[in-house]
């Protein structure tokens, strides 16, 4: 009996310890009905969003009769699908991107500090949950949740820091970024020879 405990223990526990550091929202809860002999049965489908504002983010969705129950469902699914996305500085993307899913096209374009999160319900979701403080992202197509949170995804995995990029390449990062201290010397030699 004793072991059985400590095998069961052992993932909730585990669960327990995860919940705390993971916020989640709820971005829609859809009721749905199923026509049956004795009439309509109905039901709630709840699709939720989840990260650790430090760079992971998943979502996921549950139906069940009640609607805390779907939540639940919708939240522990989530947890499960996460991905990482690198950051840059921990605020913004580090490049732009583009995401698609089905008809869902989405825009995501990093932004300088300040900016915030200029984005439409799904996808605001995602960025607060993922810790994106400064970006500019557009919809275009599908306004249907699931679809923009999807595409929003797609996008967000296509992101690559220039760490990984050099790694891949078998650079040093120095390498692949631009000059910084070049740029304005080149600009005083052309306003100098002209």
């Amino acid at each position: 009996m004793a072991e059985r405990d400590n095998r069961g223990g052992r993932g909730r526990g585990r669960d327990r310890d995860e919940t705390p550091e993971f916020a989640d929202r709820l971005v829609a809860i859809n009721r749905v009905s199923k026509t049956v002999k004795g009439g309509k049965r109905f039901g709630f489908a709840a699709l939720v969003v989840v990260g650790d504002q430090k760079g992971r983010v998943g979502f996921g969705k549950g139906k069940a009769k009640e609607v805390p129950e779907a939540i639940r469902k919708a939240t522990e699914q989530a947890k499960r699908q996460m991905i990482r996305v690198p950051l840059r500085d921990g605020r913004t993307l580090h490049h732009d991107v583009n995401g698609r899913h089905g008809a869902g096209r989405v825009v995501m374009r990093t932004a300088p500090e300040g900016t915030g999160i200029i984005a439409g319900g799904p996808m605001r979701a995602v960025f607060e949950m993922l810790g994106v403080k400064d970006v500019v992202s557009k919809s275009i197509g599908s306004q249907n949740p699931y679809n923009m949170i999807r595409a929003t995804l797609d996008g967000l995995q296509q992101e690559s820091s220039p760490r990984s990029v050099a790694q891949r390449r078998g650079k040093k990062v120095a390498d692949i970024l631009p000059k910084r201290d070049e740029a304005p010397a080149q600009s005083t030699q052309v306003a100098e020879e002209a």
